[in-house]
């Protein structure tokens, strides 16, 4: 199973990180991607993917909310890393409107730059969008030359939302914790839409722990809990849910 969205490496993991990574791949999660968040975490990332090469790939990218005032020079710093790094995407990347609106224009100029990124270096792009579905596509409808391929993470909204992603771009969904929560019918009624070809398993570890560790520290050896109710919402039984959403996971990263 791949688990394409953890951060193991964070400090809620603090003295935990290989532990965690070894529970995942005793549950049969043997392949994780790690997205980056800031350069501040990057090291973090790195040192637990070097224990772990063949278990794990990573993510170059600023996380919208961690959009500054120096942004600018931040990715500077960060592209520079590009040439020389052994990345299998950009990421996490993308608008978040749910905490601060006021940053809009710096997080649309960040999210584009990246973007060019994935472009330049024929990378996947992970987005991350949270109440800013408008503005992630007015981002992406104003690129220049070929999409490359998207990931919209943590994907937890309705089908509508689906159909509104797909006027612009036909991306893949990452599905995690959320689908199993009593009050995400509307995710779930979406899946279909969605379609189990473009759909990914992630975890977004620390995060959004599914049913029935919701409210505690969330983990990637969860993913059979997603992929189970994925499964069950879509009428398919789990191994066909776990060996398609990999396929998906081959296509969209080189590294595993």
């Amino acid at each position: 199973m791949t688990d394409t969205h953890t951060h193991l490496y964070m400090d809620a993991f603090a003295g935990d990180e290989s532990a965690a990574v070894e529970r995942a791949i005793a549950a049969g999660v043997t392949r994780m991607v790690f997205p980056g968040v800031c350069p501040e975490s990057h090291e973090a990332m790195m040192d637990l993917h070097r224990k772990f090469p063949t278990n794990t790939c990573v993510a170059l990218g600023l996380h919208p909310t961690e959009v500054g005032e120096n942004w600018s020079g931040v990715l500077d710093e960060m592209e520079k890393l590009l040439p020389s790094g052994d990345y299998s995407a950009i990421g996490e990347v993308g608008i978040d409107l749910h905490w601060d609106a006021s940053n809009i224009e710096n997080q649309k100029a960040a999210f584009s730059r990246q973007l060019k990124w994935a472009q330049k270096y024929d990378l996947p792009l992970i987005i991350h969008c949270r109440d800013g579905v408008e503005d992630t596509l007015d981002v992406i409808k104003n690129a220049e030359g070929k999409l490359p391929t998207m990931i919209f993470h943590s994907f937890t909204s309705d089908l509508n939302d689906v159909r509104r992603i797909r006027e612009v771009c036909d991306p893949y969904f990452g599905i995690n914790g959320v689908v199993t929560f009593k009050n995400a019918a509307s995710l779930r009624e979406a899946l279909p839409e969605i379609g189990i070809e473009k759909i990914v398993l992630e975890t977004d570890a620390p995060y959004l722990a599914p049913t029935p560790h919701r409210g505690s520290r969330n983990e990637s050896s969860y993913i059979p809990l997603i992929r189970d109710c994925v499964a069950a919402t879509l009428g398919l039984s789990s191994e066909d849910v776990e060996r398609i959403s990999d396929n998906n996971a081959d296509e969209i990263f080189n590294s595993f």
